[in-house]
């Protein structure tokens, strides 16, 4: 089974993320498979439990929540096309390249915008005066993850 979830940045830019193991945990904890650096997002916030013919989505008991198709859950069996939102971020799931168009999904937010920039910042150890983009952020750290495989 191929999986991917599919994530849209603000600019409309695509991209997919390859859920390559058995068992992936999202979260912004340094050792997730998936990091995504939000603070609405919990250290470990959800895991993705993939066979050869079944997807599973357990919340890890997190602080806001794993949402699909916009109902909360504890666990949930997933199918192409389902929609997954974790804090600000949501992703479209593809499996065996189905569906095969997936359009930009509307992400909602907790916390205002601002709130989240504000807690973001906190995270950052550099430039915290300078704009953080959650999405670039998620974007670099599969960058390097996808380098260091090879």
């Amino acid at each position: 089974m191929d999986v991917k979830l599919v994530m849209f940045k603000r600019d409309g830019q695509r991209k997919d993320f390859a859920i390559t193991h058995k068992t992936t945990i999202i979260g912004r904890g340094e050792g997730c498979t998936l990091r995504i650096p939000v603070v609405s997002i919990s250290r470990q916030h959800c895991e993705l439990i993939k066979s050869d013919d079944n997807l599973l989505i357990r919340d890890l008991a997190s602080s806001n929540g794993t949402h699909v198709n916009n109902q909360r859950v504890n666990e949930s069996a997933l199918k192409a096309g389902d929609r997954i939102t974790l804090g600000p971020t949501t992703f479209t799931v593809q499996i065996d390249g189905k569906p095969e168009e997936i359009t930009s999904a509307r992400t909602r937010s907790a916390k205002s915008p601002t709130e989240e920039a504000e807690g973001i910042l906190e995270l950052q150890s550099d430039d915290s005066s300078a704009e953080y983009d959650p999405i670039s952020a998620l974007e670099a750290l599969a960058s390097d993850s996808d380098e260091d495989k090879q």
